[in-house]
């Protein structure tokens, strides 16, 4: 009787998991945290393989997570404070804006991050400075 209960519990949670809404909301905030703790695993995560970084309004920075990658996790190791903090978050439909003010670099600065979902992933991201 332990065991059965034990599998329904199990089965229960698993199918919790599996049909838990991933929000737009929340795979920007996953990624804020992955940042925040300079953890690059965490922080890449939400994000989907051919992910597309642009400078406002289209000028591509990077394409794909490997390239992402590369650059994030020099900037995470040669700056140990960095800490972003979201000034005002807007979520319309598959859009995350962020109005994000960081500090830990030789200069804060404020910076908008535009987060467009597909596929329970973040596919593109804009950054307006």
């Amino acid at each position: 009787m332990k065991k059965l209960f034990f599998f329904l519990f199990l089965l229960t949670n698993l199918t919790f998991a599996q049909t838990k809404e991933i929000t737009p909301e929340i795979l920007a905030q996953k990624q804020l945290n992955g940042y925040n703790a300079r953890d690059i695993e965490a922080f890449l995560e939400p994000y989907a393989d051919d992910v597309e970084i642009y400078t406002f309004p289209n000028t591509l920075r990077s394409k794909g997570k490997d390239e992402m990658r590369k650059s994030y996790d020099s900037y995470f190791q040669k700056t140990p404070n960095l800490h972003c903090e979201i000034k005002n978050r807007i979520i319309q439909g598959n859009t995350v804006i962020d109005k994000e003010y960081i500090t830990g670099t030789s200069t804060p600065f404020e910076a908008v991050a535009i987060y467009q979902i597909e596929n329970n992933k973040i596919k593109r991201v804009y950054f307006v400075r």
